[in-house]
């Protein structure tokens, strides 16, 4: 997907809209955030997704106000708010640490934002009783955050940032600090507050995870740009680059030459079927990318399915992980993959035995090769050293 393509999203012309904003700090030649442009939905759940140092952060706190824009522009409901202060866009914000006011009862913590808009104090106790109902804490109103556990205090924290009913709730790696149990928990809240709630979320982490269970749409951030944007079952199944294959979850990956008119990538020995190819691509350098629960294996290539690829490959371990098995797999040229097998189907290899690993092509993508020379065949990098 190209740069311009990230302004096209659901919904009408209004919402959040992010025109070609770039982002250089003061000493720095390059860009955090380069001429990024993104549509986001009423309502919609949208995560800012990549590793750190990708843009992502910065990208979140030029919407809330926090650091100012170098370049481009924001909109909120079709008004430019890129130079506006902080508390005027009318933005929740919760971030890693809960930032709670220790002195005060988780009552006056969430009722703060509402004295500071100095709203009557009837209409302020029954906002905190509704946030309080909406984060299941009514147990808890007068506790301080120093008699809370960790899953507590962000829920006030989350309780604090929606109670005067923001545009949008912004989320900068909100449950970074919790341990994967809590994680879980919280992310089920949060997916049941943004249903209840109806209003935008944006959330930015590095946890595919997360990203995969919370999402209307993932936006992947890499080196300061967007490298693309879709639902997470179109990034997952369907990736445009390289980075997001194997960012967003595990990928076994064919290296070779694109021939567009054969319909198939040429890796030496090794020639897999590739319908739906770019014609862009053709003769020069593409990978296939094949996810593990894609991948089967056989010990007798004959049962391997019409029409789908096949290669051979070395067991080299079986890890049980519960509901089922991770196998690694080692091709001829010494690359790794590793395949996915349901817990309770036979095992058709041990470590050290040969196998044939197969897929349908309709489950694979085919992208660009960020190493490739328009003209270099590199068989030698190629990975799928022979033919069943």
């Amino acid at each position: 997907m190209s740069q311009a393509d990230h302004s096209k999203s659901p919904g009408n012309s209004h919402g959040i809209r992010i025109a070609g904003v770039s982002k250089v700090y003061a000493g720095t030649s390059r860009p955090a955030v380069d001429d990024v442009s993104l549509d986001i939905a009423p309502g919609e759940f949208i995560t800012l997704l990549g590793p750190s140092g990708s843009g992502k952060t910065t990208m979140l706190s030029m919407l809330a106000g926090f650091v100012s824009v170098s370049a481009g522009k924001i909109e909120i409901d079709g008004k430019d708010v890129s130079r506006q202060k902080p508390h005027k866009r009318n933005l929740g914000v919760v971030f890693q640490q809960y930032a709670l006011f220790p002195h005060m009862s988780v009552t006056k913590n969430i009722a703060f934002p509402l004295q500071q808009r100095r709203m009557p104090k009837a209409e302020i106790a029954a906002k905190v009783d509704e946030a309080l109902r909406l984060v299941h804490l009514e147990e808890y109103a007068d506790r301080l955050p120093s008699q809370l556990s960790g899953g507590q205090q962000q829920r006030v924290a989350l309780a604090r940032a929606v109670v005067y009913r923001p545009r949008a709730l912004l989320m900068d790696e909100p449950l970074g600090a919790l341990d994967r149990k809590l994680r879980d928990e919280l992310q089920r809240e949060i997916a049941r507050m943004h249903r209840e709630l109806g209003m935008t979320f944006i959330f930015v982490t590095h946890d595919q995870h997360e990203a995969l269970t919370l999402s209307d749409r993932i936006a992947v951030f890499n080196e300061g740009r967007i490298e693309q944007v879709g639902t997470p079952s179109d990034l997952y199944e369907r990736p445009e680059t390289l980075f997001v294959a194997q960012f967003l979850g595990e990928s076994t990956c064919f290296r070779g030459t694109v021939d567009v008119s054969a319909g198939v990538l040429r890796c030496g020995g090794f020639t897999p079927r590739a319908p739906r190819l770019d014609a862009g691509l053709d003769g020069s350098g593409g990978v296939a990318v094949v996810r593990p629960e894609r991948l089967d294996l056989h010990s007798d290539a004959g049962s391997v399915p019409t029409g789908h690829n096949r290669v051979r490959a070395t067991v080299t371990e079986i890890v049980y992980v519960g509901n089922h098995h991770q196998v690694g797999l080692r091709f001829a040229d010494g690359t790794n993959g590793s395949a996915m097998r349901v817990a309770g189907r036979d095992l058709p290899a041990v470590p050290g035995e040969e196998v044939t690993v197969s897929w349908d092509p309709e489950h694979q993508s085919v992208v660009a090769d960020p190493a490739d020379e328009p003209t270099a065949e590199r068989p030698a990098e190629t990975l799928g050293a022979a033919a069943t």
